[in-house]
C-alpha cells in the first residue's frame, strides 16, 4: 500500500527472541526473509505484550508491519541520526574511577 505522502508498508512474519537472565537481558526481532532495514524505516510487532519471568528465555512467531521511509524521512534520519546518539552516550571528564 503506498500512502499520499510516498510510504508504503507491508506485513511479514518475525521472530522474538527475549530472553530475561543473569547473564542476559534482551529481546530481538528477526523478519522472516531477507528484508533490508534501512534508516528511517519503522517495525510495528503485533499481538499480546510479551512477559518473560526472570531465569527464563521465550521465543515467539508473530506478524509485523514494516513501513518503508520516504526519500526526505530517510535522509532528515541519516543527517540527524548521530545527533541523538549522542544523547544515549554519558561522558565523564573526571580523574578518579567510576564506582
Amino acid at each position: 500500500m503506498i500512502s499520499i505522502f510516498g510510504r508504503n508498508s507491508f506485513d511479514i512474519g518475525c521472530t522474538v527472541d527475549v530472553q530475561n537472565t543473569f547473564d542476559s537481558l534482551h529481546a530481538y526481532v528477526e523478519l522472516d526473509g531477507d528484508i533490508p532495514i534501512e534508516p528511517g524505516d519503522e517495525v510495528i510487532v503485533h499481538g499480546r505484550p510479551v512477559e518473560v519471568p526472570y531465569g527464563e528465555r521465550q521465543v515467539f512467531k508473530r506478524t509485523a508491519t514494516v513501513r518503508r521511509a520516504g526519500w526526505l524521512e530517510r535522509t532528515w534520519t541519516r543527517m540527524t541520526g548521530d545527533f541523538e546518539f549522542m544523547e544515549l552516550c554519558e561522558f565523564s571528564f573526571s580523574e578518579r574511577a567510576a564506582l
